[in-house]
């Protein structure tokens, strides 16, 4: 029993930090439930980290560079030229 403990903490302590703070409070010592749940948090990080990459990518596209100031620069030609000829 002590081994497994054992081997559950030399486990934790090579864990990445993000993974180590979410895993290391619940104390766990049966080896088999802390690689499944090291292997939840890991898998719950990344699908994270993927949806605000697609959420960015996504308001990037909606809101280009350069493309207010091209609107506005159109609407500031079509008022100079129209009303004052």
């Amino acid at each position: 029993m002590e081994a497994e403990e054992d081997k559950c903490v030399k486990s934790e302590n090579g864990l990445r930090p993000d993974i180590k703070q979410l895993i290391g409070f619940s104390e766990i010592r049966d080896f088999p439930t802390l690689v499944n749940k090291c292997r939840i948090c890991d898998k719950d990080g990344k699908a994270k980290a993927n949806y605000y990459k697609a959420a960015d990518e996504k308001r990037g596209k909606d809101f280009g560079k350069g493309r207010p100031y091209a609107k506005r620069g159109k609407k500031a030609d079509e008022g100079s030229s129209g009303g004052r000829g």
